[in-house]
């Protein structure tokens, strides 16, 4: 007789009975069902918090899980008590552009707020008052606190500068502006616009950054001296999977690293890769043995990738199936030990994945248009999501039902939206003009080049008249 597959509610039964018995101690039974995957598949809206009167571009936790911070267009920053729906605090950032990111410093009673925004500018609120710490030449879209630290944090800019802030001392210091590898390629930018930075839990000493080009970079700061002349701008090492070597038409949008130091990178135009340390091409960024994908299409598999020439090593783990083509997205981890790897979409929608294999478990309605930021919670299974509609949603795993899988995922089509450039000064119309020259570098994409250089020059224009009446800058492509 064949044994019945046992279900994620008969490992649940036996967890149970083996805590009450003693062979499982309270914390590690508190882990096992956080990262249940049957929470995750009970995932449902909670609430719905609404104030803001733009896109929420920003969602972070606190330390200690119990408020929520956003920023959005409207430039304003809100703090929420996000269980009972309540407003802790709401004030106007003093940025004179969007919001990209608030983070609340950790140990400083909920009191210190950093944020940068689309002005370029980092500011830090206080109880009463906000400083400007530093200023790039472009737009600013993310920070990195040093884990456990009150004063330490980073941002970086589409200028590809880095920079290191402390707030004993309210200095910013320039570690290094991110140049390109290169490696041979023509028509390449000299210096790679940033979208994305994040520190490792478990060595805080390294950081990761990426942007326009197809590179994760990893920095060790213990290597930053005073002298300039030590070259602390050459990464420690780079992270890409090789069919993407050299591929102008790819970029990176987010990263995140686990608490076991593996880096998840979501590609523009492309899908989501999972790199551990030992997959690093050095600080050249040079593959000196390619990674074979399933033999020939890195689009048909979700599993690890074994490398050639019995090699064991293990290439990048894919996941598939979301959408990253217009805005620029983060992406994470869920589950008390990372177990796994979500992402918003341009479709709408949010997508979960177990870390190990790759599989899409679970899919979820979450915006109106596109899903940028997802936010875990720090202790317990609760994310929080945002995009292009103004409110924000809180997920808990409240659901009656187990949710499945829709049929139509690989059918759903993004929307074509205006707000892919969000442009309100020559700087940013410069700044977007060189990316896409860029990635229109190959003769098969000068028809598509046209239409998007048309669509950027509208959009710059209806931006800009949009911004001199105080409106919020949006047009459709289709109105173009």
């Amino acid at each position: 007789m064949t044994k019945r597959p046992r279900t994620s509610i008969d490992k649940a039964v036996v967890n149970v009975w083996h805590r009450e018995v003693g062979q499982l101690s309270t914390r590690k039974f508190a882990h096992r069902m956080a990262a249940s995957e049957d929470l995750v598949l009970r995932l449902d809206i909670y609430r719905k918090l609404e104030k803001h009167r733009g896109c929420v571009n920003a969602v972070s936790f606190n330390l200690y899980g119990d408020i929520l911070v956003s920023g959005s267009d409207d430039r304003r920053v809100i703090l929420w008590d996000w269980e009972m729906g309540r407003i802790r605090l709401l004030f106007h950032s003093g940025h004179d552009n969007n919001v990209f990111q608030a983070m609340i410093m950790p140990y400083t009673d909920d009191r210190s707020i950093v944020t940068c925004a689309a002005d370029g500018q980092v500011l830090e609120r206080g109880q009463v008052e906000t400083s400007l710490l530093a200023k790039h030449d472009g737009r600013v879209h993310k920070l990195a606190i040093e884990p456990g630290s009150p004063h330490i944090f980073y941002s970086c800019g589409e200028d590809g500068v880095v920079q290191h802030f402390d707030l004993r001392t309210g200095t910013a210091t320039e570690l290094f502006t991110c140049h390109s590898l290169n490696n041979g390629r023509k028509n390449f930018m000299p210096n790679i616009n940033l979208n994305a930075i994040a520190i490792d839990p478990r060595n805080p000493n390294f950081f990761a950054v990426a942007g326009l080009d197809e590179y994760a970079r990893l920095y060790d700061v213990r290597k930053y001296n005073l002298d300039v002349s030590t070259g602390f701008g050459q990464p420690a090492d780079c992270f890409c999977p090789s069919h993407l070597i050299g591929d102008v038409r790819v970029g990176i949008t987010g990263l995140a690293f686990s608490d076991q130091s593996e880096l998840v990178v979501s590609y523009k135009n492309e899908l989501i890769y999972l790199f551990s340390k030992d997959m690093g091409l050095g600080p050249n960024g040079v593959q000196n043995s390619p990674v074979s994908v399933n033999g020939h299409d890195h689009s048909a598999t979700s599993s690890p990738l074994k490398m050639g020439g019995g090699d064991e090593q293990v290439g990048p783990q894919v996941y598939k199936g979301h959408i990253n083509c217009d805005t620029v997205k983060g992406v994470g981890f869920f589950g008390p030990r990372c177990e796994y790897v979500v992402s918003g979409s341009d479709c709408g929608r949010i997508f979960i994945w177990k870390k190990k294999g790759g599989e899409l478990i679970r899919v979820m309605e979450g915006d109106e248009d596109v899903v940028n930021c997802i936010e875990s919670h720090p202790y317990n299974s609760v994310l929080a999501s945002s995009g292009i509609e103004s409110d924000i949603k809180i997920w808990t795993p409240k659901a009656i039902e187990r949710a499945t899988l829709p049929t139509n995922i690989e059918r759903v089509k993004p929307k074509t939206r205006g707000w892919r450039y969000h442009l309100t000064s020559p700087q940013d119309l410069m700044m977007q003009l060189l990316s896409l020259q860029r990635r229109t570098t190959s003769p098969d994409r000068n028809s598509e080049g046209s239409r998007e250089l048309l669509e950027l020059l509208l959009t710059f224009d209806a931006n800009s008249d949009e911004s001199d009446s105080g409106g919020d800058c949006s047009i459709d492509a289709e109105d173009c």
